[in-house]
Parts: structure tokens; C-alpha cells; sequence
């Protein structure tokens, strides 16, 4: 095709769009609407059409890999991180430079003039004077990637606030001032920290202070102009000692106390965590006297756990304060560049941005970029070229920035949260710098980086290069800089002197609204549990009647009418009636829930059902009883989960911890299921009131038992559970009766305190007809932590314990052979042990020779290890001795016949009849384990 032809076709796109009837291809339609501005066909396209379309190109070239060329490293532009890493030449994309001659464009066109569209100012200008403004917008400090972003609007209001500003906010002398008085003081900080605690462990902010500014500049900015009362930071431990200081004003002497170990009265008792994990809070105050909350949410060293809980920690607040946008409560994060990358629950964390049940309105990312992990070069730690690819798998404005220019930093800041609170969508800052010292300050990086350790031990540093230009601009001279650095050396000298003379305790550790009312100690205090009739009569018949014009699944009406039958019937009730009962019971007392996972609204086993879908409805449409039940009662969600555990139950923590009075749960497919979120039962969980002293009274429920399905579904890991019992911190239950969940979930939020909740669920349980409730035990009492024998032996000679589904396969089995020996007692709760309640019962056998701990699990799994040393500890009447499955490397066989015949020799050797003893010897009859 010829230039004439390019000319006419152009011509004759541009009269079609013109109509607006929707017939030219959406491409070409981005184009002319992001390109031409009133009806009109500006001078330039008329007089040169061809040449202007190549312009035009060339003006997307610049949008589109702009950042490609821009000046973003503070290291130098030769510089690429020791290896390959940021190429200057676009040789994978369509456009091979931004050369104008690229595009058919010469030195003969530098005078011409050509529009650039309605954001560009002035619009109509010559190529040269054209080229100069592009350059500067997208190849100067800022580099920009947006056209991944299939909304049109906001690529739109991308293009008119990056051009029309030139990729920059005017900044008052006084903001400016601001900015370089926090890079003095992070790095008179980190200096100080640096000469009196030589070598030990900070994870300094050198060579990247202008995060400190940045943040000060959101929550400036936030509590000032977009009616921000909270921000929420999630961090891992670089730079963490100089936000604490700096943007949320934590006191030196305290940061100081770390180092030197100082604690003293008021500190809460528990093992601690070390300095650069701590959480803390503060309201920042401005000069206009506005206001915001900053809370620096506490964190493990397992990079990015923290991505998810931060946003879960937001959703309650949101909840709380009925901030249904999110415009009022904002979660920023910050992440390394190669944790960015590397790290999967970041992807996870970015994939609940838009999710119902789990949406906040907008996440701004922050990514320390030191171009190194730990000592792993780009090249080796990504596949991509920047480590902000994986986000553009969203609709996610990309913002690239050297870390040497904090105006740019300020700009880019400024447009982020713009966009954020426009379009309620995530944002990604990536602010390129280096990492001075190594991973930690033992660490020798020129070890594996030699030259790009030369470049930064040449580099003097953000604050002495933005403090020589505020000197140029007459911002701040060079004598008040120096004036400011010995004030704070002297501030920091005395805050010093008072951390070593007296013990100084963290002044913000408050958990928040509601926490502090609440004892932490836990207490097996009796709790009546138990609803009036009329209360239950009420939530059954709401939860089994179905609306008029409401068209039920024709199976699902089935198992309503069943339920609600057997109920008016007086007959037992199942784990799911059970289940609706108690939250609906919950729910009118004023206790809201939420409650998410993998197909929860159904069930896995298809059991639960608390949401109806509308068969005949072309527009999905579903209805939640539980959430209909009166006019007065509090907020039921319940939220399918995407296919996740680790950011997921990581989300339901962080919104535990800010709200004590709802109860929240999440659960898992399969008890196995919980391996893909150990991180966050290990070093959340399980373990933050220590740490942190932060509670939580979230609700694990973990679909487990031996049904013969295979390793990868027979195990809920209570062994692990087990294992990380301590200190009371949290409580690990096999209910085995319905009505024993339902007291049990009533409990968590009846309770004065609260504690982690971890529930050993059952799966062939919830149609074991044996396994049914009666209504009026629902009435009355409360949570059973031991069960006695229902029908224990006149004389029981054998006592078994053991705890869930192994309890009725052990009634059949005594039935089976008539056994009048052995009496069956179940642990309903495992930890806190009930040592006195399990005494007491012990107590009442008083011809007892034997007893056992039974278990389906393997030796080495399961509750024996732990019981066995709880049952020694509280000095219980006798010697526990165990029967059950032989060690194995794997939970469960996968043959279900071999499975059945494990079973049948393990029931055996527990309840001996007749065919078993017959066919001992003496050799096998003491054997205490069967494989």
C-alpha cells in the first residue's frame, strides 16, 4: 500500500469514527479518541494526514515503551544491575528505538507542526518542540506503562494527567523542605544506628531514603485533600526502623531500647520479636490540624506474608466504619523488587483486588527497588524484564521512578493516589535506588557485585544531591542543612542516653476498638451455650422456606423440606442444620460473621447450602437466607474463595485482628489443604500474641478424616496444630456430635476472650446417622471439652480415648462383638488440655487395667505424641498406651481396600472379640500398634 493509499485510508477511518456508530475497529477508535480533541479535524491532519499519522505512531511508540528509555536508575544509565537487566533497546517490541526517522519522520519535518492530541500543551506545535516535550514526559525520571489497560477511561485519564503536566505536580517551596528534612533525617538516622550498634542486624533504608517522603507524602496528602482517616502499610523489614521514626513518629529511645535489649515494666509478657518486624500505630497530625491513622502492620521475615493480611486488616476497618469504597481507608505496601517477582502470594494478593467479599478499594504498591536480592542479580531472580510484569496481568497503572529525584518521586505519589481514589483500582510504584550496605549490615556485598558496589561507594547519597539543588533554588541553604543535621545528631545523642539510663516500653501497642476490654488469659470456665426453642423455630423455618417467585434447585428443595421435617419432627439433626442454627443464632444476637473458602457456600461435600441460586434466572441471581432473618440482625457474608490458601487465610486473619465482636472463619476444601498456608499458621496464627501481642479469634475449619480417599485427603495435619500449642494461644477441638459444633461455635464468640479457633471438621460425619443431634441439646448446655461414654460397661475394665470419627467406627466395632469390657471417652478438645475435666471422668472407672489412645493417623501423626505427654504432665490415674497405625512417611495408604483392612486390624487389636482373641499367640497378644 502506497502513501496515498495510507492517506486515504486514514481519511476514511477518521470520517467513520466521526459518525460514531460503532464501526470502526476499537484500535483505531482508542486512537482518534485519544488523539483529537473537539469535532473538528485539527489543522494538522488536514494539511498533512500521512506525516501525522506517523507522528501518531510515534506518540504511542512514546506511551507504550517510553519507559523503556527513561533515566530511571540512580546508578548510572549504562549501569543494568551487573548483568543484562533493564535493556535500552525495545529489540522485543514492534517499535525498535523512538528515532523519529523510525517512523518516517526527518530532519525536513522539525519545523513542521503536528497535533498531539487534547492532553499535550501546547497541542499544535512543531515536531522538534514536540519531541523535547515526549522526551521529557515519558524518558526523564518517570517511566510510565498503562496501555496494558484495556479501560478506556482510565487510559484516558492516564494520558491527560502524565502529558498535560509533563509527568509532574507543582510543589511549593515549604513541600519541598518537607521532603529534604526527612532524607536528612533517615539519613542521620541510619547513620547513628550505624556508628553505636556496629554489625548488628537493621536492614537500613541507605541508598533508598526517598521512600520515607513518599510515604510522608501519601499520608500528607491523603488526610489533607481526599478525606483519608487511615492508612494501613504492610512492610518486610527494610527501611522499617526509619518509617517507624520518621513517618510514624515512633520515639527513638524506643527503637534504641531494641537495640539495646532495655525492657522494663509495661512491656506485655511474651517472647517478642525482633526489632524490624514490630508493629506499631500513630495518628499523624498535619499542619492544617486533618488527620490520619497509620498503622504499620507486624510482620514475619517470610517475604510478602504480610500483602494479604494488611488487606484483610483494611476490609474490617472498612466494615466497621462503612466505608464501602474504600475511599476512606487505604492499604499500601511495600515490597522488595525481587520479592515483588518472585514471591507468589504477591500475585495471589493482587488477584483479590477485585473479588467480592475481599475488594478495598485499591492497593498502592511500593516497591524498593535495590536491583538485588539479597545476592541474586535481575537476571537470575526474574524472567521478566522488570519485576512489575506479573501486574500487568490487571488493569494496573505501572509508575517507574528514580530514586534520586524526590520531586519526580513526589509527582508520581501524587498521581498514584489520584488514580487510586478515582478509580478505586490497584497502583504500582516501582522507585528504582540500591541498597547500600549488604542484605544486612554483616554482610559483605562486593563478595558477588563488585562493580555496582563501586558505583554506590562513589554516590553520595539522595539527600546530599536534592540538598545541593534546594541550595541552588534557595528551598534550604547549605548552612540550614548542616544546621538540621547537628540538631538531629544532638536529639539523637540524648535519646540515646535515655534508652541506656531508663527502660523505655512501646507506648502504641493497642490492638485497636474492642480489644482492649477483652482478658487475654484463657479461662474453661463453663459457658452456657445453649438457644430458647423459639429462637431456633425461627431460624429453621427462615432458612428451609423458599420465597414465592423464587425457582430452588428441584434436589436442594429436597434437602430443605428434610430438614425442616425432621426438625418439626423432633428428630436428630445433622452438622449443617447444626451449623445454620448457631449462625443464625449468632446473628440475631448482634454477632456478625464472615466466612470464606474454596466452595464454602455450598460445602464440599454439598452439606451446607447458605446460598440459593435461582435455576430459572439468565442473570445470576442468589439469595442468603441467613442473611434475611430479621430487620435488626448483624451482617452474614459468606464468599466462595478463589483457589488459594495462603492469601486467603491470611486476609481472614488480618481482618480477626480488628474485629473481636464478628466471628470469622475460614475453611478449608480439605484439612490437607491448610499446607499452602502454613506461613501464616505458623508465624501469625499461632504465634502473634507472643510476638506481637496481637490477638485474633479467627476460626479454622478443617474438613478431616479417614475415609480411605488417599493421603492428600485423610489428614488435617493436628499434628502440626499440635505442635504449636503453647502458652494458651490457641485451641485446637474435634467436635464429634452436631450439637457439640454448634455449642462450640457459639462459645468462640460468648467467650470473654479470644482465642484462635482450629476445628478438626468432619466429612463422612455429616450424614452419619449416628452422628445427629437431638433439638433439645441445642437448648440447653454449652461445650462438652470431654464426653464420657453414653453407655459405658458396668464394669469397664479397658478405658480408650480418642477423639473424632474413630469414635463411632469404635461403638460399631464393640457392638459387633459385644463387648462389655471398654468404655469410650473422646477428647472434644485437645488444647488448652482438659486435664482436670479428663480426671474426673478417669476417676469414675474404678476397675480400670488398661488404657489406650486410639487413632486412625499413623504413630508419628496425629494427637498421641501430644497427648501422651499432656496426660504425664497432669498426672492422670495410669499409663497411656497407644494403638493405631504404624509409623509412614505418608498420611494415609492409597488403596481403599488396603485401607479398609488397616481399619479392621486397627478396631481389632482396640476391641478384641472372639475371632481376634482366638488367633493371638503369645508373641502378638501385648502388641501395642497395628500396622
Amino acid at each position: 500500500m502506497g502513501s496515498f493509499d495510507n492517506i486515504r485510508y486514514l481519511e476514511q477511518l477518521f470520517e467513520a469514527w466521526k459518525k460514531g456508530d460503532g464501526s470502526v475497529d476499537p484500535g483505531w477508535s482508542a486512537f482518534f479518541d485519544d488523539s483529537v480533541t473537539n469535532e473538528s479535524v485539527p489543522g494538522a491532519v488536514q494539511q498533512h494526514p500521512y506525516k501525522q499519522s506517523r507522528f501518531d505512531s510515534l506518540i504511542w511508540a512514546f506511551r507504550e515503551i517510553g519507559y523503556r528509555y527513561a533515566a530511571l536508575n540512580p546508578l548510572g544509565g549504562d549501569y543494568d544491575g551487573e548483568h543484562s537487566y533493564l535493556p535500552m533497546q525495545g529489540n522485543d517490541t514492534d517499535f525498535e528505538s523512538l528515532d523519529p526517522s523510525a517512523f518516517g519522520l526527518g530532519e525536513t519535518d522539525m519545523e513542521t507542526e503536528f497535533f498531539a492530541g487534547r492532553a499535550m500543551r501546547p497541542a499544535q506545535a512543531k515536531l522538534r518542540d514536540h519531541l523535547a516535550a515526549f522526551r521529557e514526559t515519558y524518558c526523564g525520571p518517570v517511566g510510565v506503562e498503562f496501555l496494558h489497560i484495556r479501560n478506556k477511561r482510565m487510559r484516558r485519564w492516564m494520558i491527560d494527567r502524565i502529558e498535560s503536566g509533563r509527568n509532574r505536580v507543582p510543589l511549593q517551596n515549604s513541600m519541598k523542605r518537607t521532603f529534604l528534612t526527612d532524607l536528612i533525617r533517615v539519613e542521620e538516622f541510619e547513620k547513628f544506628l550505624g556508628t553505636h550498634y556496629v554489625g548488628q542486624k537493621r536492614f537500613s533504608l541507605e541508598g533508598s531514603e526517598a521512600i520515607v517522603p513518599a510515604l510522608h507524602y501519601l499520608v500528607d496528602r491523603g488526610a489533607y485533600a481526599n478525606e483519608i482517616d487511615t492508612v494501613v502499610v504492610g512492610t518486610t523489614h527494610r527501611g522499617r526502623l526509619s518509617i517507624l521514626h520518621t513517618v510514624l513518629g515512633m520515639a527513638a529511645e524506643e527503637i534504641f531500647s531494641e537495640f539495646e535489649e532495655n525492657y522494663g515494666p509495661g512491656v506485655y509478657h511474651g517472647s517478642g520479636d525482633v526489632k524490624y518486624h514490630l508493629g506499631y500505630e500513630a495518628l499523624h497530625v498535619n499542619e492544617d490540624d486533618s488527620r490520619v491513622l497509620v498503622v504499620l502492620e507486624a510482620n514475619s521475615s517470610h517475604l510478602e506474608s504480610v500483602d494479604s493480611i494488611v488487606e484483610g486488616r483494611v476490609k474490617g476497618i472498612q466494615a466497621g466504619k462503612g466505608d464501602r469504597t474504600g475511599a476512606r481507608v487505604v492499604p499500601v505496601l511495600l515490597h522488595g523488587d525481587a520479592a515483588f517477582a518472585g514471591q507468589g502470594v504477591v500475585a495471589e494478593t493482587l488477584n483479590l483486588s477485585h473479588l467480592k467479599g475481599y475488594r478495598t478499594g485499591g492497593t498502592i504498591h511500593i516497591i524498593i527497588n535495590n536491583q538485588i536480592g539479597f545476592t541474586t542479580p535481575a537476571r537470575y531472580g526474574r524472567s521478566s524484564i522488570l519485576p512489575t510484569d506479573s501486574a500487568k496481568a490487571l488493569p494496573v497503572p505501572i509508575f517507574h521512578v528514580n530514586g534520586d529525584d524526590p520531586e519526580a518521586i513526589i509527582s508520581v505519589m501524587s498521581m498514584a493516589l489520584a488514580f487510586r481514589q478515582t478509580f478505586h483500582h490497584d497502583v504500582v510504584v516501582d522507585i528504582f535506588c540500591f541498597r547500600r550496605r549488604g542484605h544486612n549490615e554483616g554482610d559483605e556485598p562486593s563478595f558477588t557485585h563488585p562493580q555496582m558496589y563501586r558505583l554506590i561507594g562513589r554516590h553520595p547519597g539522595v539527600a546530599t544531591i536534592y540538598g545541593q539543588k534546594c541550595d541552588r533554588d534557595g528551598v534550604m541553604s547549605a548552612g540550614q542543612q548542616e544546621q538540621l543535621r547537628n540538631e538531629m545528631r544532638m536529639k539523637l545523642r540524648t535519646s540515646l542516653e535515655r534508652a541506656r539510663t531508663s527502660p523505655v516500653a512501646y507506648t502504641s501497642r493497642s490492638q485497636g476498638s474492642g480489644w482492649d476490654a477483652l482478658p487475654r488469659l484463657y479461662s474453661f470456665d463453663d459457658i452456657a451455650t445453649g438457644v430458647d426453642k423459639k429462637t431456633l423455630d425461627t431460624i429453621m423455618a427462615a432458612t428451609t422456606t423458599v420465597t414465592d417467585g423464587f425457582n430452588i434447585h428441584p434436589k436442594l428443595s429436597q434437602i430443605l423440606e428434610t430438614r425442616r421435617r425432621r426438625y418439626e419432627s423432633d428428630l436428630n439433626i445433622d452438622w449443617a442444620a447444626a451449623e445454620s442454627l448457631a449462625f443464625g443464632s449468632l446473628l440475631l444476637r448482634n454477632v456478625a460473621i464472615r466466612m470464606s473458602g474454596q466452595d464454602c457456600t455450598r460445602g464440599t461435600f454439598s452439606q451446607r447450602h447458605m446460598v440459593w441460586w435461582d435455576t430459572e434466572s439468565t442473570i445470576p441471581k442468589p439469595f442468603v437466607p441467613l442473611a434475611h432473618l430479621s430487620g435488626t440482625q448483624a451482617r452474614f457474608e459468606i464468599f466462595d474463595s478463589p483457589l488459594s490458601e495462603y492469601s486467603v487465610l491470611a486476609f481472614e486473619y488480618g481482618h480477626s485482628l480488628v474485629t473481636p465482636s464478628t466471628l470469622t472463619i475460614w475453611e478449608a476444601q480439605f484439612g490437607d489443604f491448610c499446607n499452602g498456608a502454613q506461613v501464616i499458621i505458623d508465624n501469625y496464627i499461632a504465634a502473634s500474641e507472643s510476638r506481637w501481642g496481637r490477638r485474633s479469634g479467627l476460626v479454622l475449619l478443617l474438613p478431616h478424616g479417614f475415609e480411605g480417599q488417599g493421603p492428600d485427603h485423610s489428614n488435617g495435619h493436628l499434628e502440626r496444630f499440635l505442635q504449636l500449642c503453647a502458652e494458651d494461644n490457641i485451641q485446637v477441638c474435634f467436635p464429634t456430635t452436631p450439637a457439640q459444633y454448634f455449642h462450640l461455635l457459639r462459645r468462640q464468640c460468648m467467650a470473654s476472650y479470644r482465642k484462635p479457633l482450629i476445628v478438626m471438621s468432619p466429612k463422612s460425619l455429616l450424614r452419619n446417622r449416628r452422628a445427629e443431634s437431638t433439638v433439645s441439646s441445642l437448648t440447653t448446655g454449652s461445650f462438652a471439652f470431654v464426653l464420657d461414654d453414653p453407655a459405658p460397661p458396668p464394669a469397664a475394665r479397658r478405658v480408650i480415648l480418642c477423639t473424632g470419627k474413630i469414635y463411632y467406627d469404635l461403638v460399631a466395632r464393640r457392638e459387633k462383638v459385644a463387648d462389655r469390657e471398654t468404655a469410650l471417652i473422646r477428647l472434644e478438645q485437645l488444647y488448652p488440655f482438659p486435664g482436670d475435666q479428663l480426671d474426673r471422668l478417669l476417676k469414675r472407672y474404678r476397675d480400670i487395667q488398661d488404657i489406650f489412645w486410639v487413632q486412625e493417623e499413623g504413630e508419628n501423626r496425629g494427637a498421641w505424641s501430644f497427648v501422651k505427654v499432656c496426660f504425664e504432665r497432669a498426672g492422670l490415674p495410669g499409663s497411656l498406651r497407644y494403638l493405631g497405625r504404624s509409623e509412614s512417611g505418608s498420611s494415609a495408604t492409597g488403596s481403599f481396600k488396603r485401607h479398609l483392612a488397616e481399619q479392621e486390624t486397627l478396631l481389632a487389636a482396640a476391641i478384641p472379640g472372639p475371632e481376634t482373641i482366638s488367633s493371638q499367640t503369645p508373641e502378638t497378644e501385648n502388641t501395642e500398634s497395628a500396622s
